[in-house]
């Protein structure tokens, strides 16, 4: 597609000088051989303090530093060390959070990922800057933590995937729900025979954000303007624009920077899914919707997402603009599994095992039940079971919750799905070249 291969040729300029704007010096698309060997002497060990930097340091980042800074009195095995950022009221901001000094704020990402006191970086920058962060992080030979949905591209995403298990670094993509006790439990249920095949599964949000003027609709810091705010680097690889406070504040509303619905909400209700019933890509990616309320975005404010498997189909639906949730089920060849979520924050959770009428006998030979409810660890408010997971894996080198491959291919389907919709076609998945092409009618 044009914009891949726009967005490609602007990866693969040259970098000149420190300017924050080119994203490396040499070609983006990083082989193997060209990245930092693995180091074993660079592993912390069980007892070693996890120096953590901070890239894109926006509203979900003070989420991700005041863990950080709280676990640090708590535990005392992490350390905030350094922020970066290209806005200086966000600077100062981060730093003050962070209790770093002044030295330690950096505005460009790529000196923060070349300091060997850094042993994981943290990143929480728009979808579009996901892959340059990221790419910098890793083969500075740093471990990431790398906020959904993973990339920008597909293309982006596998170059990612490629690098992790070719470096044997830990990345884990930033989509909490993968380290949540219920899917898990799901997960448990599902291979221990007790819905049969899973055929198909529902998932997704309501938001009504009317009152609030639409959803991300963030608030503009008054005294934002080119002065304080690196206009260029926010834009990077998107197309040239002429400063807009809106756009910077607001990006999850423009296809320049996001994916709208589809990369900010569904990724969180997929990546589960594909986790429980096995890593794999889609055959095929459908989606409809359209801007019915909220009308001040290019994204769409209702979308419906079909992802089709070899085996089973995952359909999503979400709109901002009603409060509706669907159901969050898994459907077999002989029962269900409904992930019930209870309380006014959600946060006690359980999951109901229910049998279809047909195999009730086998069901209650197999449990003694009619059916099974099984309570799950709640997920509790102020929690970062996702980031302790991410370090544990750090420590031990293990695979996370959530890491590169799995995060590819739940990627595919996403990005799949935002195509779909924005061409209004069906998006079909060739396995064989192992990229995304519009099916043919």
């Amino acid at each position: 597609m044009s914009e891949t291969k726009s967005r490609r040729a602007f990866l693969k300029q040259a970098g000149a000088g420190a300017a924050v704007t080119a994203t490396f010096s040499n070609s983006a698309t990083v082989k193997a051989e060209q990245a930092p060997a693995f180091a074993k002497s660079q592993v912390p060990g069980a007892n070693n303090r996890l120096n953590v930097g901070f890239i894109g340091c926006g509203g979900r980042m003070n989420t991700h530093i005041d863990y950080i800074a709280r676990r640090a009195k708590e535990r005392g095995d992490v350390q905030a060390v350094a922020v970066c950022d290209i806005y200086d009221r966000r600077k100062l901001l981060a730093r003050q959070r962070a209790g770093v000094d002044e030295k330690n704020i950096h505005h460009d990402f790529r000196e923060l990922c070349a300091r060997k006191d850094i042993d994981a970086v943290v990143i929480a920058s728009p979808d579009h800057w996901h892959y340059a962060h990221a790419m910098a992080a890793l083969r500075a030979g740093k471990d990431v933590y790398l906020e959904k949905p993973f990339t920008y591209t597909i293309e982006e995403a596998k170059e990612i995937a490629e690098l992790v298990k070719a470096n044997r670094r830990v990345l884990q993509v930033g989509s909490q729900y993968t380290s949540f006790d219920h899917f898990h439990k799901a997960q448990k249920a599902i291979k221990d025979g007790l819905i049969g095949q899973v055929v198909w599964a529902t998932a997704g949000y309501g938001r009504n954000a009317n009152k609030e003027g639409g959803e991300w609709n963030y608030a503009i810091d008054a005294e934002a303007s080119e002065k304080n705010i690196d206009w260029k680097a926010f834009l990077g690889n998107a197309p040239k624009r002429n400063f807009s406070a809106e756009r910077y504040f607001r990006w999850r509303k423009y296809w320049d920077y996001s994916g709208g619905i589809a990369t900010d909400l569904f990724y969180h209700a997929l990546a589960p899914y594909v986790m429980i019933t096995g890593q794999q890509f889609p055959e095929r990616v459908t989606a409809s919707g359209g801007i019915y309320v909220q009308k001040d975005r290019e994204v769409p404010d209702t979308l419906l997402m079909n992802v089709d498997y070899s085996t089973f189909t995952v359909n999503l639906s979400c709109s901002v603009a009603s409060g509706a949730s669907p159901l969050l089920a898994i459907n077999g060849t002989e029962g269900r599994i409904i992930i019930a979520q209870k309380g006014e924050d959600f946060s006690h959770t359980a999951i109901e095992v229910l049998p279809d009428r047909e195999y009730r006998q086998e069901f209650k030979a197999k449990t003694g039940e009619e059916k099974l409810v099984i309570e799950c660890q709640p997920n509790v408010r102020g929690g970062h079971p996702h980031m302790d997971n991410f370090f544990e894996c750090v420590r031990s080198r293990q695979e996370p919750n959530l890491g590169a491959e799995l995060g590819y291919k739940v990627m595919a389907a996403i990005r799949m799905g935002v195509d779909a919709y924005r061409q209004q076609t069906t998006i079909k998945w060739d396995a064989r070249k192992e990229r995304a092409v519009v099916a043919k009618a």
